[in-house]
């Protein structure tokens, strides 16, 4: 497995515990929270308190809206919409706009997306979309703000506390995902 960093920046390497991701297979569609599930791959997702929901994207059409759709209703499930203050509404459209950036960049540079799964914990959100694509996601440089297109994973990376890319030996296809902090 591979990642486009080995470790979140300011950490000094692996935990200790020697925590990792999981490998593993996601359900064929959406599924309710899971107490204590960590993220399918990549550095270790959040815990303490876990929420993981996944949904396939197997034979589905309008996976962007359907992305957005599920998204928001993990979002009201684990209380953070309706939002009581500005900075609470804008952070949980913060995570609505990373899926929308990570799984339209999957349709367009990649097969079309396989999977989104979105982990939570009582400081950080993670989503993760699993392709097939070969292509390594990177923000377009320079960044031109006034030329379009080309804005997603720019947009990703400064909204996200960290974000990065995986790979599994012998598995054909990603997984990119992002760490977003939760609304103070």
């Amino acid at each position: 497995m591979s990642t486009t960093r080995p470790y979140p920046p300011g950490d000094r390497g692996p935990e200790p515990s020697g925590a990792s991701g999981v490998s593993g297979g996601g359900a064929p569609t959406a599924s309710a929270p899971d107490e204590g599930v960590t993220a399918p791959s990549g550095p270790p997702a959040p815990t303490g308190g876990d929420r993981v929901r996944r949904l396939s994207f197997d034979d589905q059409s309008g996976v962007v809206p359907l992305a957005r759709d599920f998204t928001r209703q993990a979002l009201y499930a684990w209380g953070w919409l309706p939002a009581a203050t500005a900075d609470q509404r804008a952070a949980a459209e913060d995570v609505l706009l990373v899926v929308s950036e990570l799984v339209t960049n999957a349709c367009l540079h990649a097969e079309g997306p396989d999977q989104l799964a979105i982990t939570r914990n009582n400081k950080v959100i993670r989503i993760e979309v699993t392709d097939r694509g070969a292509g390594q996601p990177a923000p377009r440089t320079p960044h031109r703000a006034g030329r379009p297109g080309g804005h997603g994973m720019f947009i990703v990376q400064r909204l996200c506390l960290d974000w990065g890319v995986v790979r599994d030996p012998g598995v054909a296809g990603k997984t990119v995902w992002a760490d977003l902090g939760a609304p103070a």
